[in-house]
């Protein structure tokens, strides 16, 4: 027997037949505390995917707190969906090692087209009809060419900066912490039109290397060198 669902939201009252609600999106909050991010490599300190989709909320707030004060508009509701919900969709395929992730271009096509209809599915079978439109927007790829979609992306790879320099500066002798601070960087400075990449650059970057660490000589000059190769490059 089919069971009624009543719901009252805002002055209105929606029925519909069904169990189907937003309960699984509910429970899928609590998978995202359960995945670990960098999975298969040694690290001091663990990172669940849920704590970096907060820290990057935190983090593109700041960026966009830097951009209203240069004169730009943000779009806040934009932002924080965008930042809150920018990796939900990894409860359907995990945390991929970064270096598999973006190995080459096909592949990371082929996962992100895996991560669509898996969540295309998702949405048509477990979000009411009346919020599907809603949670496409959410959930489906937020990095665009939206001044908000270029924070989220920003903010991104700043969390990932952070977090791959607490390993190094721990003495972690996994190899991948610091090809992943590197290619953080030289993935921000994409973004060196944004005055957020700038004064990040100018006041917070420095801060962040000021201090002490075994083999900060040798990673500085690695730092360096990759800069210099961009310059070369571009």
């Amino acid at each position: 027997m089919m069971r009624r669902v009543n719901a009252m939201i805002v002055g209105k009252v929606w029925r519909r037949d069904g169990n189907m609600g937003l309960n699984e999106y509910l429970l899928g909050l609590n998978n995202l505390e359960k995945i670990i991010r960098a999975p298969g490599f040694f690290k001091h300190t663990e990172h669940t995917v849920a704590a970096h989709s907060f820290r990057v909320a935190s983090i593109a707030q700041v960026l966009g707190d830097i951009e209203e004060a240069n004169g730009q508009t943000i779009d806040w509701k934009l932002l924080y969906e965008k930042s809150l919900n920018h990796d939900y969709t990894e409860r359907f395929i995990g945390d991929i090692k970064t270096p598999v992730k973006y190995a080459n271009k096909e592949l990371r096509g082929m996962l992100q087209t895996v991560e669509e209809k898996m969540t295309d599915e998702f949405i048509n079978q477990e979000i009411p009809e009346e919020f599907q439109e809603i949670y496409r927007r959410r959930l489906f790829e937020g990095k665009d060419d939206t001044i908000e979609g270029e924070l989220l992306a920003i903010a991104d790879k700043v969390d990932l900066l952070y977090e791959s320099f607490d390993e190094i500066s721990k003495n972690n002798p996994e190899k991948v912490y610091r090809e992943m601070f590197i290619e953080s960087i030289l993935t921000i400075k994409e973004f060196d039109h944004r005055a957020s990449v700038n004064y990040f650059f100018d006041f917070i970057f420095p801060e962040l290397l000021n201090q002490e660490f075994f083999g900060k000589e040798e990673f500085l000059a690695d730092i360096s060198a990759a800069l210099q190769r961009k310059k070369r490059t571009n």
